[in-house]
């Protein structure tokens, strides 16, 4: 659930050490308020080859990885032994009992869970991407707060100076949907960050509002939030 890019370029160097460094300090915050037990049931939400969840717990091995990438759960199982979990473009109730894991880990997946993909990638109408994106965003809130005993949850800030998934300005969070949706197709030609634009970025009261009983805090940058965690710890 992630966007792509292209190969390595000047800019790219820069931008992967700088998105190095903000998880680094991300993974700072999280260790300061949760602690795994070794029988602790793991959901990592969204998280590919689960790489990153490994980079953080390399000991931990009660773990599930949910995606929607079947090659990505592959990895993750060769990789790592975690056991995986096959997702439907991360939409709908997910397949797991109430309160069925102990800690959810949810990284950079909330913007992108907006409705199946072939609707809502480069669909121009600004009026259905928003009613359905907030719907299909509020739901998959609720659905963490449904199975997850503890979470974390990280999501890019809406206003930040720099958009996360273009590398473009972030002034372009304003422009009408037809407007940025022909934005990105062109600068997807030549510029070094592609992205699809399936994601709906959160102001900090919408994120607050959807997780109600965690903490939430603000992870800043050049004096800028950058990003937001819900934490129940």
């Amino acid at each position: 659930m992630a966007s792509m890019q292209t190969t390595a370029s000047p800019l790219v160097t820069i931008a992967m050490r700088y998105s190095a460094s903000a998880r680094a300090k991300r993974v700072e915050s999280l260790s300061k308020h949760v602690k795994l037990e070794p029988d602790n049931l793991v959901l990592d939400l969204g998280g590919g080859t689960g790489d990153h969840f490994h980079s953080i717990f390399p000991d931990h091995r009660k773990v599930v990885i949910a995606d929607i990438l079947e090659d990505d759960l592959r990895q993750a199982r060769e990789r790592h032994g975690y056991e995986t979990v096959q997702l439907v473009d991360g939409i709908g109730t997910l397949p797991f009992p109430d309160q069925n894991f102990d800690f959810v880990f949810c990284s950079s997946v909330l913007e992108h869970v907006t409705g199946p993909k072939d609707a809502v990638e480069w669909t121009r109408s600004g009026p259905y991407f928003e009613t359905t994106g907030r719907q299909h965003q509020w739901a998959f809130a609720n659905e963490i707060r449904r199975i997850a005993k503890r979470y974390y949850v990280q999501t890019p800030y809406r206003y930040f100076i720099l958009e996360s998934h273009s590398w473009l300005p972030g002034l372009i969070v304003f422009l009408p949907r037809p407007a940025l949706v022909a934005l990105l197709r062109l600068t997807n030609t030549f510029w070094p960050k592609q992205t699809s634009p399936d994601w709906r970025l959160l102001t900090i009261g919408e994120f607050s509002a959807m997780f109600p009983e965690a903490k939430i805090e603000r992870e800043k940058s050049l004096g800028f939030v950058k990003s937001l965690m819900a934490i129940k710890a």
